[in-house]
């Protein structure tokens, strides 16, 4: 069994509040005066509990040295386990309308991102998502910050999955004719509807989560007949309780049903699993083999919004690690990472 840590990986579907380390965020939280409830990584107690959690870590994120610091180490803490390219969800427009500046949060991400690329290694695009139950209007918001910078390279809906998506139809279309890629939360917590009409309404490039899909062959089918790629991120599903253990997570199965599948983490400060930890968990609970997570790997490179030069090369590196061949990009060896962080 090859190192898993070696293993070049993209990353596409993790958040980038919930990637604070707990040394950062207990900082933050005695700067800003803020109470954050301690909970031991992956003991939630159901969505609702990580919800307030979450709510605690984005209030401690207020200057913009506080969003270049967390991009900063995520890049570092990403490059360390062997990530090569990611694109981190951050929900920009609602720091902005939060801090009364709606520019300043993602302008300092892209910043401390920017930082951490030079140091570490690793290629990074964002994200930018939104809560369904908010506006329209702050969803546009969304896509204006997403056209006004490159390195954005998604919009999309997070939250609760039984709030339609038809009233923001528009901004879906408005996106598509401006290139900005859609990704969306669905089948996480709402069945295999929420999917089929993330596909359909919202338009997605991409599904995080989707394994609700399984419910209904027709939205399956749907899926797989469009090539739609599923984020699965097992470790998630079971610290909220989504999924009752990693051994019966439905991945093999959206596998077996001729699905694509990426794997990410969603959540890794709260659930302590990074992404080299998801390639070990399905290699030790459900059997996995390196060619299998290998093909994961690249189903991820595939279904990024990488440069096609980054695709490339990251196909290569992946096919030399499956045949017990190290990486020939030295500039971007993972195992010259370190951890630190400005």
């Amino acid at each position: 069994m090859r190192d898993l840590a070696t293993l070049p990986k993209a990353h596409l579907h993790v958040h980038l509040e919930s990637t604070v380390r707990p040394d950062t965020l207990a900082e933050l939280a005695e700067d800003h005066g803020i109470d954050v409830p301690a909970v031991q990584a992956g003991t939630f107690d159901g969505f609702a509990q990580f919800a307030a959690h979450n709510g605690a870590v984005r209030d401690c994120l207020r200057r913009a040295g506080d969003f270049h610091r967390i991009a900063y180490e995520f890049c570092a803490e990403e490059a360390a386990q062997g990530t090569r390219y990611a694109e981190v969800t951050f929900t920009a427009a609602a720091h902005g309308e939060r801090l009364g500046d709606p520019d300043m949060p993602l302008e300092a991400v892209l910043s401390g991102l920017a930082a951490g690329q030079a140091a570490h290694g690793i290629e990074c695009r964002v994200i930018v998502d939104h809560p369904r139950k908010r506006s329209v209007t702050r969803f546009q918001d969304s896509l204006r910050l997403a056209r006004a910078h490159p390195r954005v390279v998604a919009i999309g809906m997070a939250g609760a999955e039984d709030h339609p998506l038809t009233p923001f139809t528009d901004v879906f279309r408005a996106a598509r004719d401006a290139g900005v890629g859609l990704v969306h939360h669905a089948g996480e917590i709402c069945g295999a509807h929420s999917v089929a009409e993330a596909v359909t309404v919202g338009l997605a490039d991409r599904i995080g989560h989707g394994f609700r899909a399984l419910d209904d062959p027709e939205v399956v089918a749907l899926l797989r007949d469009r090539a739609v790629p599923l984020e699965a991120c097992p470790s998630s599903n079971v610290a909220l309780g989504l999924v009752e253990s990693l051994s019966s997570h439905p991945l093999p199965l959206l596998l077996d049903a001729g699905l694509t599948v990426t794997l990410s983490t969603d959540i890794p400060a709260s659930t302590g699993t990074t992404l080299t930890d998801e390639y070990r968990l399905l290699r030790d609970h459900l059997g996995f083999d390196d060619d299998t997570l290998a093909d994961l790997a690249t189903n991820a490179v595939d279904a990024s919004f990488a440069p096609e030069s980054t695709k490339t090369a990251l196909r290569q590196d992946i096919a030399a690690w499956r045949a017990g061949s190290k990486h020939t990009s030295p500039c971007r060896d993972a195992s010259n990472a370190t951890s630190s962080s400005t």
